[in-house]
């Protein structure tokens, strides 16, 4: 194995103690702090002061310092946390931006050989990284025998044998820091993140959902966006290489894509909307990284009004396969927030786990407001806030700032002392349709979705009563 690799193992030990001295650190200044408060009789501190968000930014250096997985943990605590940690340490995990530097072709190398054995000789691998993040660095290779480009996704060595005790260290961190209070609450929701970060890891279990969202997506006849997913390459696979067809795209952050027709971006969204009603509806398997760098946009020429663009669907780390009875009170909760029924969408938020049974009035309706505004696109036309649509009464997706606005909701529900933390699984669920919303309104699209949301709940709702004839 390679020195890179030896040292990122041998590191462990000492990574882990910067971390810890870093949250004692912050966690006695914050006591100080509280005690000074109480000298002064200053109001007691929200936890929004300006220390706190001074010791926010620390903590997140320190993240940003240590590098490797513990970019990737600050990553998620980022998406994940917003129900479990203070508000302010939540905006300075944002800013922790995934710049990591590929690591030099010379610390791979011998790894990768050895990895795939005899396979690697018919391969050409170019050994400049055309991305990296922080578990794994992409890479180009020719196979010799036919000359096709293919992308080999490479897990860092000796990932596997740190990733747990880096995970403790920052659980440590939040919780010398006070960030965090020790209880079943937080070990519960630690080890679902545990859980999503191992997935992040276990490529055999990647390259199975990627052949699995391949063969339902394929299905898919109709739309006027086509879905592809990249043929997966399992002789070249391993448990720490991925690899998959070379396919080039645009980024739908790209200018190009802004200058689309109206009519072509229009349809683009569409289609990524349509995807997660398949998802959900149909499927039961949803990918839970709203990313934009894991989807490309295969492009018709440009200078039609319309065409046969491709939405290729990439990274399958962190798809999310729910239990029927979950799906269920998630199907329910959509189609009662279309709807705006505030009493069934209660009954499926109470079923998915994120009310108590005995939760308030006042608790419930903290909830179902937050729901209600993130499910807004999806009414009925009619129902749509009238500032949000265009001459022709269509939603205007840029506009209408929804995730702005359902994030501010958000953090009222949180801040309610009947707020109780939903389960992972619908943490994610929201984070996929703040993403999803995100990616509409960079297209600048403007179209209704409630016609297409009530024909997947028809569908489905017909399948349900197929299957309840055949018992």
């Amino acid at each position: 194995m390679s020195k890179k690799s030896r040292g990122l193992k041998d590191k462990a030990v000492p990574r882990s103690l910067a971390a810890s001295l870093a949250s004692i650190r912050a966690g006695s200044a914050l006591a100080v702090d509280t005690a000074v408060q109480r000298v002064t009789r200053r109001p007691a501190d929200t936890g929004d002061s300006a220390f706190a968000r001074r010791e926010a930014r620390r903590f997140v250096r320190e993240l940003g310092r240590l590098k490797g997985t513990y970019v990737k943990i600050g990553q998620m605590l980022a998406l994940f946390g917003e129900q479990v940690l203070p508000r302010v340490l939540v905006e300075a995990l944002h800013d922790l931006s995934d710049q990591t530097e590929p690591l030099h072709w010379d610390a791979l190398e011998s790894f990768v050989r050895s990895t795939l054995g005899e396979r690697y000789g018919e391969l050409d691998i170019d050994p400049e990284a055309v991305a990296a993040a922080s578990l794994a660095q992409v890479h180009l290779a020719k196979v010799r025998s036919s000359g096709e480009w293919i992308c080999l996704k490479i897990q860092y060595p000796g990932l596997a044998q740190v990733i747990d005790a880096d995970f403790d260290a920052v659980v440590r961190m939040l919780l010398v820091a006070r960030w965090v209070r020790a209880g079943r609450e937080l070990d519960d929701w630690m080890e679902s993140m545990r859980e999503h970060l191992h997935n992040e890891i276990d490529y055999q279990r990647e390259g199975a959902m990627t052949e699995r969202m391949a063969r339902l997506s394929a299905q898919v006849s109709g739309p006027a966006v086509r879905y592809r997913v990249p043929q997966l390459h399992p002789r070249y696979c391993t448990d720490s290489v991925l690899a998959m067809e070379f396919v080039e795209g645009f980024s739908v952050a790209d200018p190009d894509i802004a200058r689309l027709s109206r009519e072509r971006r229009n349809a683009i969204a569409k289609a990524m909307l349509e995807l997660f009603f398949y998802e959900v509806y149909q499927w039961g398997l949803l990918q839970t990284d709203p990313n934009f760098g894991n989807y490309l946009l295969c492009l018709d020429d440009r200078r039609r009004k319309s065409g046969e663009d491709e939405l290729v669907l990439l990274d399958f780390g962190s798809v999310l396969e729910p239990e029927e009875a979950f799906l269920l009170h998630l199907r329910n909760a959509i189609d009662a927030g279309q709807r705006q029924d505030v009493p069934a969408l209660v009954k499926s938020l109470i079923g998915l786990g994120c009310l108590p049974e005995d939760a308030t009035a006042e608790a419930q309706q903290t909830f179902a407001d937050f729901c209600l505004h993130l499910l807004e696109p999806l009414r009925a036309p009619q129902n749509l806030p009238a500032e949000y649509l265009n001459e022709q009464g269509e939603y205007c997706w840029g506009r209408s700032q929804l995730v702005r606005r359902a994030g501010k909701q958000a953090a009222l529900s949180v801040a309610s002392r009947h707020f109780t933390p939903p389960s992972r699984d619908f943490a994610l669920i929201a984070r996929k349709l703040s993403g999803l919303f995100n990616f509409i309104s960079t297209l600048d699209a403007q179209f209704n979705a409630h016609d297409l949301l009530v024909e997947h709940i028809a569908r489905w709702r017909r399948r349900q009563q197929r299957g309840a004839q055949r018992r």
